[in-house]
């Protein structure tokens, strides 16, 4: 299993494009600094009145496919 963490700050307006599925996948810079792309749809129950904000975990198989993403602390 594989673990990538994440710092998001995505703003409202770009949130809303994800939201309304008007781009499928978010590219983000993981903490170690890898460029990681994942389904956006995962981030509707993340997305607050400013976008998402915060630290997350994607956890992958060993054949890439997303496991789990969670908010952590």
């Amino acid at each position: 299993m594989h673990r990538v963490i994440l710092q998001l700050d995505i703003p409202r307006e770009e949130c809303l494009r994800y939201y309304r599925a008007e781009a499928l996948q978010v590219r983000a810079r993981s903490e170690d600094g890898r460029w990681i792309r994942f389904p956006a749809n995962i981030l509707r129950p993340y997305i607050g009145h400013d976008g998402v904000r915060g630290r997350f975990e994607l956890r992958f198989d060993a054949h890439n496919r997303l496991l789990d993403f969670r908010r952590i602390e």
